[in-house]
């Protein structure tokens, strides 16, 4: 039994979802379909190509070997497709980002304004994710760059060989969004102990990220008042008075009125690293660009 493109395709939005479910709904497949169609792969492969577990599936050593070479057979028939078709892509090419939700507040609309302006033939598409979903996402070869958020002790976002390329551009120290109109708007600083009776505005929980918007091991029980996925809507509530949330000083350009930031202090610092992550290897001249920009737009909130 031979491999086919089909195959091919349906591997790589596994790999990028995740889950066979995920996979069908993004092709429009029905689950059965995608099972079957990776029962076949393997079975032309002659090896397992995923690790089954109850929130998934993972990808074997020899289900990253087959992702990395699908992912250049598919690119190279895409492209010949478009060119085919009378879609060439522009002189300077395309890059791929996908990014974490605070990030396309600030760094990524900068950066593409300095490309527009240096690149204008430069072609970008962007994405927004979690990190697993963005690290899946540049494994597949759906994503060529990545940003990443992190916290202490800022591990690799994954374990997976080759290891990914990632370069740390920005730290800031972690604040409590308040109303401008509030108790703590003029203050310095608020303690932990202060913070830890406010209502809390955060995003809503899963059993496999930590709740964004709570200030970090508060005492006690925080209460959460109103949930919101949005950073942006979070800081509207608060602007509102209607809680407290987290944010770090880099989206300040972004604040809306009514909001300040201010430092809680009596605790540990909690930083937040920004990191620019892909996969190892050389790097064509449009990912090259999109990177140099980024990085321009890092230093500048760093400064």
């Amino acid at each position: 039994m031979e491999m086919t493109l089909i195959g091919l395709r349906v591997l790589r939005e596994v790999a990028q979802r995740g889950t066979f479910t995920a996979a069908a709904d993004a092709l429009g497949y029905t689950q059965s379909a995608v099972s079957r169609q990776m029962a076949a792969l393997e079975q032309a492969a002659g090896a397992r190509l995923f690790d089954r577990y109850p929130g998934g599936v993972r990808l074997t050593g020899s289900g990253r070997a087959l992702l990395r070479h699908a992912v250049v057979a598919l690119d190279a028939l895409e492209a010949a497709d478009r060119e085919m078709h009378g879609a060439q892509e522009a002189e300077e090419g395309r890059v791929r980002l996908g990014f974490f939700p605070t990030a396309g507040a600030v760094i990524v609309p900068r950066a593409l304004t300095i490309l527009r302006q240096e690149h204008p033939h430069l072609e970008v598409t962007t994405r927004e994710g979690t990190t697993p979903s963005l690290v899946r996402a540049l494994r597949a070869g759906t994503l060529d760059l990545a940003l990443l958020s992190s916290r202490p002790p800022h591990r690799s976002p994954n374990t997976d060989d080759p290891p990914l390329s990632v370069e740390p551009l920005l730290e800031a120290h972690l604040a409590v969004a308040v109303p401008a109109g509030g108790p703590f708007a003029q203050r310095g600083s608020v303690s932990a102990e202060e913070i830890a009776r406010e209502p809390w505005i955060a995003s809503p929980g899963t059993a496999n990220a930590p709740l964004l918007g709570v200030w970090p091991g508060l005492p006690g029980r925080p209460t959460v008042r109103h949930t919101a996925r949005d950073w942006l809507t979070k800081l509207h509530l608060v602007a509102a008075g209607a809680g407290i949330t987290t944010a770090t000083p880099a989206l300040l350009p972004a604040v809306p009125p009514g909001v300040r930031l201010v430092p809680v202090e009596g605790v540990a610092p909690e930083v937040r690293r920004v990191s620019l992550v892909r996969m190892p290897g050389p790097l064509g001249a449009p990912t090259q660009a999109l990177a140099h920009a980024l990085r321009r737009q890092a230093a500048d909130l760093a400064d």
